[in-house]
């Protein structure tokens, strides 16, 4: 049942000693076992969530759907890449998922891969374009890697492939999105100012250049092939340049030594693009990625794999040991694991060669591979899931080390789709594996470990059911695990086609209110933007039922008095604000919609109408008051405009219950974000203490945040008071204030939002470092809760890193 001849594996660091793998004959399982009817445990309804966005093109690629860890889909269409950010608005009363959607558009110019000088190209391409022999001239003519311009064939526009990295690798702290083109450009972009994407860096001209400059061999010892003339030499030059996927590693650290002989920690991130030839090159980036300059290396593999088709990494960790590697999958059915040597990098080890999966050569091409770390309850180890899809099939292997070696367990489920499946996700969080075939039909794997290794409990999902008639050409799984993301186009109707296809991207729920309570409540993340598929179900029910559930309340105040973390208390201000939301009654106009009441002509030129000065006021008073409900709208906080979007009625005795209760949730709203602004500044106050030593002025009201801390009586926390003590002491009876730059007067810290000086000039405050923001330009949240400066080259370090966090009340990044 397990591969564990050749003893028991070594784990050594780098490149000196290496983990063994077990010998390539592995005792495979090969069972065909049926689908098993689905226990009624794991049950499962799936409700449609609106909206669904319709895309402006056909989507394109073999895996066109891929969700971020910052809750973006990216969708690959014939002209761009769709871009869907889903947010859990705070401030709007709609129960409709909150989706904000981008694209990164398609390069105008076709791609060409660099083989040689310019002219020496341009003449190899005539003269094999007129040769004599149809097996050159054909295959040269045909081929779309040679000719991605298309002349009298339709242009090479849209996206192969697109792959995120995960959080944390951009300058904002967020995902970056690797994009494949299918003229065979493979590029970097970044969503900066969430507007607009940039483009950071073309992989394939940089990799192209490095071949160039090496004469197209991977080592030096590498013997020349042949002149670019000769057609093979053509086509190898072509092949080795080639990407078919790209994939993101988990985020490592590395170590930099400094000027000064210091080391320390940096973060980087592998992407792995594999190439038609089986090469991969593995590319090293310093983080944040900011562009050609992050780039720190670039290693190539050889495979030795034919027809490659599919690459995932393989990241196992055994003893706080952590091991990685390649699984690469081929057209024609084999999958493997290679070994990828990590230099410099900690408590990282690799295997000392190739792990064969599947070695059978039985023409079922690897569609996808998902790897997904797990635990084993009856061994006691964590453990490695690795699936495949494999034509209508899934292919699975286990992979742990226990003290006989490396135990390799694999086999087939069968009998899942009667069409070749076309998709397949994975909810890393669980295990859970999701499949999907043209017909409509998904798959839900829900993995049960055994004595010996593992089973399937599988049930089907039509979404004809959900939907109606469709056909499904992707499908991704929210990082959670709350939501399905389906691309849909109309199914058959009364036995026809349709006649023409509009593709869409739709929604399932796969949880329940409750299930994404709880998991909200136990949750070890403890950030409620990397939980927006769960904080979005809640909000969903809480906008239903109007009311927060009696076993919620409870619980989080539970939570509140045991563990006082202020996770909890900002899932108790989202929660608070919901509810806030689903009692406001709804405008009954649009605030931005135009009102025609008023006709745009002169009332003296009018015949039979009066000018009297009654009809003017009134409708100056109308315009007047028009106005002044659109600024409302428009420019104020969900707070400040509490009182003038309290629901009215004609029933005085049934609005003041309703009044009494909103004044009531706001009151509760402001005392939850009192309170995280507190803890928030003795973070800060911390900081400062930590980082001077004498009496120093550090830019931060110092004096004034330990004067706002303290000026409530009601506010009795010992640490406080501990903490102001001992800065108060350094600070010498020294207050460093701000003043305004524009009068220079000084800038009192009475509020926590808002500076003014005595001249009445506003400044907004940066709720990172209290600091008031005297420009023009300064960040805000994703959700627009807060206000932070930029960091400027005079801020020391620990006050850069300050400003670097996130939102203090809805833990959104800040743009």
């Amino acid at each position: 049942m397990a591969a564990e001849r050749g003893g028991s594996p070594r784990l050594c660091p780098g490149e000196e000693e290496e983990a063994e793998a077990p010998p390539l004959g592995l005792d495979s399982l090969v069972e065909e076992a049926a689908a098993a009817a689905p226990s009624a445990g794991f049950r499962l309804t799936a409700v449609r969530r609106e909206p669904a966005v319709r895309l402006q093109h056909g989507v394109s690629g073999l895996e066109p759907l891929a969700w971020s860890e910052d809750h973006r889909v990216s969708v690959c269409t014939a002209r761009s890449i769709a871009a869907l950010e889903q947010l859990s608005d705070v401030h709007s009363g709609g129960q409709e998922m909150v989706i904000h959607r981008t694209a990164v558009p398609a390069p105008s110019a076709a791609c060409l891969l660099k083989v040689g000088p310019k002219k020496e190209v341009a003449e190899c391409k005539e003269k094999f374009a007129n040769s004599m022999d149809p097996t050159v001239s054909q295959t040269f003519m045909l081929d779309r890697v040679f000719n991605p311009e298309g002349k009298s064939l339709p242009p090479m526009r849209g996206f192969k492939y697109s792959s995120w990295s995960p959080l944390g690798c951009d300058a904002n702290g967020r995902c970056l999105l690797a994009a494949l083109t299918m003229d065979n450009r493979l590029t970097i972009h970044a969503n900066l100012n969430r507007l607009q994407w940039v483009q950071l860096v073309d992989l394939t001209e940089i990799y192209g250049e490095r071949l160039y400059e090496a004469n197209y061999k991977l080592s030096k010892a590498d013997t020349p092939r042949g002149e670019l003339g000769d057609f093979p030499e053509f086509q190898r030059r072509h092949s080795m340049q080639t990407p078919v996927r790209m994939e993101w590693s988990g985020i490592c650290t590395t170590q930099q030594v400094k000027h000064n002989n210091e080391c320390r920690d940096v973060g980087s991130v592998l992407l792995a693009v594999l190439f038609e030839n089986g090469n991969i090159a593995v590319w090293q980036f310093q983080l944040p990625f900011l562009g050609k300059e992050s780039i720190t290396s670039c290693n190539t593999i050889e495979s030795g794999i034919s027809s490659p088709s599919v690459l995932s990494w393989w990241e196992y960790e055994h003893n706080n040991r952590k091991m990685s590697g390649l699984i690469v999958g081929s057209a024609f059915g084999p999958v493997k694991i290679l070994p990828v040597n990590l230099k410099a990098v900690k408590g990282y080890f690799t295997l000392r060669q190739p792990v064969v999966l599947w070695q059978e050569m039985d023409q079922l091409p690897v569609h996808s591979i998902k790897c997904i770390p797990l635990y084993h309850p009856y061994q006691k180890c964590s453990c490695s899931l690795v699936v495949a899809a494999r034509g209508a099939y899934v292919f699975w292997c286990l992979l742990l080390i226990s003290k006989a070696g490396l135990n390799v367990h694999n086999s087939h489920v069968t009998g899942l789709h009667s069409l070749p499946i076309v998709s397949m996700t994975a909810d890393k969080q669980n295990g859970t594996v999701y499949t999907c075939s043209s017909d409509g039909k998904v798959r839900q794997l829900i993995p049960i470990f055994t004595d010996v290794a593992l089973k399937f409990e599988h049930q089907l999902i039509k979404l004809s059911e959900v939907f109606g008639s469709v056909r499904t050409h992707g499908i991704a799984v929210s990082p959670c695990g709350a939501y399905l993301a389906v691309i849909t186009t109309e199914g058959m109707t009364n036995g026809l086609h349709p006649v023409s296809k509009n593709y869409q991207v739709q929604f399932v729920t796969l949880k329940t209110f409750e299930e994404a309570a709880a998991q909200l409540l136990e949750s070890s993340v403890q950030n409620l933007f990397r939980q927006v598929d769960l904080t979005d179900l809640v909000r969903w029910k809480i906008l239903k039922d109007k009311h927060i559930p009696q076993f919620l309340q409870e619980a989080l105040d539970k939570k509140i008095e045991s563990c006082g973390s202020t996770y909890f208390w900002r899932l108790k201000l989202f929660l608070l604000r919901i509810l806030y939301q689903s009692m406001q009654k709804a405008p009954s106009e649009v605030m931005w919609r135009p009102s025609h009441e008023d006709t745009k002509i002169l009332i003296s030129d009018s015949p039979g109408m009066g000018s009297t000065e009654d009809d003017q006021e009134e409708g100056t008073s109308k315009q007047a008051s028009r106005q002044s409900l659109c600024d409302t709208g428009k420019g104020m906080d969900i707070d400040d405009t509490a009182d003038d979007s309290l629901p009215q009625s004609s029933d005085i005795g049934g609005r003041e219950p309703m009044e009494e209760k909103l004044l009531e949730i706001q009151a509760q709203i402001e005392a939850v974000e009192m309170h995280l602004t507190r803890e928030h500044m003795k973070r800060v106050l911390g900081e400062v203490y930590l980082h001077t030593w004498i009496t120093e002025n550090t830019s931060i009201p110092t004096r004034g945040v330990c004067d706002f801390l303290m000026s409530d009586a009601g506010y009795d926390d010992r640490t406080a008071r501990v903490l102001i003590g001992h800065i108060l002491k350094k600070m010498n009876k020294q207050t460093f204030p701000e003043h305004c730059s524009l009068c220079k007067e000084i800038l009192p810290f009475t509020d926590r939002k808002q500076a003014v000086c005595s001249n009445g000039h506003i400044w907004l405050r940066c709720f990172l470092t209290y600091q008031s923001c005297q420009s023009l330009v300064y960040r805000r949240c994703l959700l627009h809760d807060s206000i932070a400066r930029h960091p400027t080259p005079e801020d020391p370090e620990w006050i850069k890193r300050l400003l670097q966090g996130p939102c203090t009340f809805c833990d959104s990044p800040v743009f």
